[in-house]
């Protein structure tokens, strides 16, 4: 099954007026399930350490206070 996105009109987004390129920020499929490469491995991989460093840890926090 496809789909595509109701924003994409032949790889120009009419959300953020610029050119499509999935998951960039502000793309309502950043925060989704889905997953983007960039194609390489290890560039992927800093992207998902990144990712992980960002993500606030709220048991942590709460243990704090």
């Amino acid at each position: 099954m496809g789909w595509t996105c109701q924003h994409d009109n032949a790889g120009y987004c009419k959300l953020l007026k610029v050119d499509c390129i999935p998951g960039r920020k502000g793309c309502i499929l950043k925060k989704s399930e889905y997953i983007f490469t960039t194609g390489s491995f290890e560039e992927d991989k800093k992207r998902a350490e990144q990712n992980k460093k960002e993500e606030i840890d709220f048991a942590a926090l709460a243990r704090m206070n």
